[in-house]
């Protein structure tokens, strides 16, 4: 079977990939507790005849498909987890665990990947090499490629490269859009408990306040990206939590606030962390508190690589036509397959999912998430392609 009929048989596959993705979306699950999730991809990709192991990183499934001949070795990733998200969409096949989600387009990712899985598995006599299909848990903070990858997500064979698929509702379906270099942020988190000495409203002059110098604090650090970073690297730094009190006639000991970080470039990075402790520090020292600042360091950069950003390029006007390939923006959110691209070169790549005349234009992670349909057919061509291209380029070049 030649690969030139990828893009139709993706096209025969679209129904049983939009049913795989409507169970999903019904039947989400937090990280690291996906295990009907993994019970699906292990059922469907036993179907295909596809070996694979379970368990991986708890709840992660790492599957192989092995070509007539060696060659080079090539990972797909897809995350599998939901979101803590009551969901409000109008959407047949919504959310049946409450208060859980699939508010960024995961179960679109495991359809796609197990749509790309179904298309690779019988072109296997086709190909030279070996293609990695890593269906990961935990992306939403919890960090879940990280173990992934140490219990072997790139190994055995050891990987060449990787690529991901991020359904993206920034872009209309159809579009698909690549990046070189950073593509998504640093992600860290912050918490900062502000002490002073409580006492009764009324005679706040036996107290040290620490709501005042909360409120402060937060007022100062909105001085930090725009006087301390230059205005032409991007940087956030939000105070997105803040509580204390009890009462309304009680001066309370403690406030306690939270918030992120979010950089591109390491150097900006430790300049907001250090910042954000002597603004915080020297802010409540001033009113007679004092701050306690703990710092979280998450998920690094996502930075695509450039020989494989022009990779994923070509590989894309081949899957949509050249008009449709558009650059890239990057963005302040975060993803964890940076830890595999610090490991292989790789690029993740962003489907286009934004359909306005459907009402499917809500962002990630609302609780009104939805994407056009449209688009899964046209992710399992690509992540298809991007596996059979890159073992022929690797083929010829060897």
């Amino acid at each position: 079977m030649s690969p030139d009929t990828l893009q139709k048989d993706a096209r025969e596959l679209a129904g049983r990939t939009i049913e795989i993705r409507r169970d999903l979306h019904a039947h989400p699950e937090l990280g690291f507790r996906e295990t009907r999730t993994a019970a699906k991809i292990s059922e469907t990709l036993s179907e295909l005849g596809i070996e694979h192991r379970t368990g991986v990183a708890q709840t992660g499934v790492l599957a192989t498909i092995r070509g007539a001949a060696p060659g080079p070795t090539v990972a797909l990733r897809a995350d599998m987890d939901g979101l803590p998200i009551v969901e409000q969409t109008e959407n047949p096949a919504r959310s049946e665990n409450h208060g859980v989600m699939h508010a960024c387009g995961h179960d679109g990712h495991v359809s796609i990947l197990l749509g790309a899985a179904a298309l690779l598995q019988s072109r296997r006599k086709d190909f030279a090499g070996t293609i990695r299909l890593a269906f990961q848990p935990a992306e939403e903070g919890l960090g879940g490629a990280v173990p992934l990858l140490e219990q072997g997500a790139l190994d055995d064979p050891k990987a060449d490269a990787a690529f991901a698929l991020h359904i993206w509702n920034s872009t209309p379906a159809g579009q698909i859009a690549i990046g070189s270099g950073p593509v998504m942020a640093a992600a860290d988190e912050f918490s900062i408990k502000v002490i002073g000495r409580g006492g009764h409203g009324s005679q706040p002059q036996a107290t040290i306040d620490p709501v005042v110098a909360a409120a402060q604090i937060v007022a100062a650090l909105q001085s930090v990206v725009n006087r301390n970073i230059d205005p032409l690297d991007p940087a956030v730094l939000t105070v997105a939590t803040i509580h204390g009190g009890t009462a309304h006639n009680v001066i309370p000991a403690e406030v306690e606030m939270t918030g992120t970080i979010r950089s591109f470039r390491a150097e900006v990075r430790d300049t907001l962390v250090a910042r954000l402790r002597e603004v915080a520090e020297g802010t409540a020292r001033a009113l007679g508190a004092r701050a306690e600042v703990h710092v979280g360091f998450g998920y690094p950069v996502t930075e695509n690589h450039a020989a494989m950003s022009d990779f994923a390029r070509t590989v894309a006007t081949a899957t949509v036509g050249a008009a449709n390939v558009v650059n890239a923006r990057p963005v302040m959110g975060a993803e964890d397959f940076s830890y595999f691209l610090k490991r292989v070169p790789g690029c993740m790549v962003f489907l286009g999912s934004n359909n306005a005349a459907k009402g499917l234009a809500h962002p990630h992670h609302s609780a009104l998430f939805d994407f056009d349909e449209a688009c899964l057919p046209i992710g399992v061509e690509m992540m298809s392609r991007l596996a059979l291209d890159y073992l022929a380029k690797g083929r010829a070049s060897a």
